[in-house]
């Protein structure tokens, strides 16, 4: 059996083909030539063939009659359909037949060979080229980590990263694995420029890039002061690589404005960090300005239950006069509610959207072994979250609003990492808060190279439950352990996904701007 494939070729001339096959033949390809559409058939059902040339015009069954039986018989295997029509009808007959390509006689060898490599060898190709091209790219990439200094150059290193983690997704080689140490490299350089500039963020709000408190201010009311009907939807711990699966699917519908990344606020966890995006506050700001919509940080009350009124209070708070509408979508039947009766919110000009499925997915993955074993990896996790988008009441509002004359803005309020690490940390538990990758609390001991430390919270515009109050945030991949049941605890929280501490993964997060295609500004 040849290595490179197998090919079945029907032509009812298969006598002009001779100086195709030796062609072939010397290239290492298996030829097999039949001169019926029948013969054809019963040939598919023998045997498994790489590729199938099929002639349009023969006597007895079709060409298009041949394609219709042998797609039945292996729905997978690549045809192209040769004929001497160029009649578009017979074209279009063999495009919705699903054919592979479509090649005009008289065809040369090469046309063939190409066609070949496109539909049998393209995934080994494109597998070469790309592993090629992130080697060129390796070096420059860990010099731009080296000299990076602000945020737009970590930007660039991380949006970099996200790129060639989805080209080699399918790569089963050394190369995945120097991405990895890359990523890993690149988050501690973020770390440390995290520990350099982040508190002084916090006073300079002008030079500092978009925080979470920004997003409105800056992204939002713009818009709607340019008299734009907006949606603003939040997926909640929804990272950069996923956003760069689901855009695929809304490439045909959508024209991307601006796809920028912003920062999320400390801890990157949904009570603060989506707080603030509706808030427009920090959560010491918060705490002092509106106390009756302030959760303690142990509390049992939801910690994101007060959204709606803190946008209320934003829009207020720069004397805005917007009409809006705020929903939640934490199942599917009420997305698909939401979905159905989309009309009805024509009416308002702002409306807000949180979904919850992806940090649900990442709970689930730590909680539930059937979530971990279809979310095994990094690319698994990623394949989950476009299945969902794919099956998702969301997906189908998208398709709804791309026929109308609105923007829409996505965002999240912080991402994901995947823990490796594990760090020990020793507090006192009743008032230490239990989250692994960052804690607030008195009396911490842990070791202050192994974390960002945040002795004087107000400093960073956090709210301390006591005076000695210290928090401390987990970096790169760690997570922080107790000593108590110490194995325990990582054996059961090594390799999943956690968030509230310092990675670019939970901090770097995607802010898209984007306008349907059909509707002419």
């Amino acid at each position: 059996m040849s290595e490179l494939g197998k090919i079945l070729w029907v032509d009812d001339e298969v006598d002009l083909l001779q100086a195709h096959v030796m062609f072939l033949k010397g290239k290492g390809y298996e030829v097999t030539l039949i001169n019926n559409g029948q013969d054809a058939i019963e040939a598919c059902k023998q045997e498994n063939f790489d590729i199938i040339f099929l002639d349009e015009n023969m006597p007895g069954l079709s060409g298009l009659e041949t394609l219709e039986q042998i797609k039945f018989i292996n729905s997978a295997v690549p045809v192209v359909m040769i004929t001497k029509s160029e009649e578009e009808n017979i074209m279009d007959m063999a495009i919705g037949s699903k054919i592979a390509d479509y090649l005009i006689k008289p065809v040369n060898p090469n046309q063939i060979l190409l066609t070949i490599k496109k539909n049998v060898h393209k995934r080994d190709i494109v597998q070469e080229q790309t592993t090629n091209n992130y080697r060129s790219d390796f070096a420059e990439i860990g010099m731009q980590i080296d000299t990076a200094r602000t945020f737009d150059e970590w930007k660039e290193i991380y949006k970099k990263l996200v790129y060639w983690e989805l080209e080699l997704t399918d790569t089963e080689n050394e190369m995945g694995e120097m991405l990895a140490m890359q990523k890993s490299e690149a988050n501690r350089g973020w770390s440390k420029f995290i520990k350099q500039n982040y508190v002084s963020w916090m006073n300079d709000t002008e030079n500092r890039p978009i925080l979470s408190t920004d997003i409105f201010k800056k992204k939002i009311f713009p818009l709607l002061d340019a008299g734009e009907k907006v949606f603003y939807i939040v997926i909640d711990n929804f990272r950069l690589d996923q956003w760069k699966m689901i855009k695929r699917m809304l490439t045909d519908l959508y024209v991307f404005d601006d796809e920028d990344v912003y920062s999320s606020i400390l801890p990157t966890a949904t009570q603060y960090s989506r707080n603030a995006i509706f808030s427009g506050l920090l959560p010491l700001q918060l705490k002092k300005m509106f106390p009756q919509y302030w959760v303690e940080e142990e509390g049992e009350d939801a910690k994101n239950q007060y959204e709606k009124e803190l946008l209320q209070t934003q829009i207020e708070r720069f004397r805005k006069k917007y009409t809006f509408s705020y929903h939640k979508v934490n199942e599917a039947q009420y997305g698909e509610k939401l979905t159905a009766n989309a009309s009805q919110l024509d009416a308002y000009q702002l409306n807000v959207i949180v979904y919850n499925f992806v940090d649900m997915l990442s709970h689930m993955r730590t909680e539930s072994k059937m979530i971990k074993e279809l979310a095994s990896t990094e690319a698994a996790y990623r394949s989950l979250t476009l299945s969902w988008f794919q099956h998702s009441s969301f997906y189908e509002l998208l398709k709804n609003l791309a026929q109308k004359d609105v923007t829409i803005v996505i965002t999240t309020d912080h991402g994901t990492v995947n823990t490796e690490n594990p760090v020990k940390v020793v507090g006192d538990k009743v008032s230490t808060n239990v989250n692994l990758r960052y804690k607030v609390g008195r009396m911490l001991s842990y070791n202050p190279k192994e974390v960002f430390e945040i002795t004087q919270p107000d400093k960073i515009g956090l709210y301390a439950p006591n005076l000695t109050s210290t928090y401390i945030f987990a970096m790169n991949h760690d997570f922080l352990v107790y000593p108590n049941n110490y194995n325990h605890f990582v054996n059961y929280y090594k390799d999943t996904f956690q968030h509230g501490g310092v990675s670019m993964e939970e901090m770097l997060i995607p802010l898209v701007t984007m306008r349907p295609k059909k509707v002419k500004k």
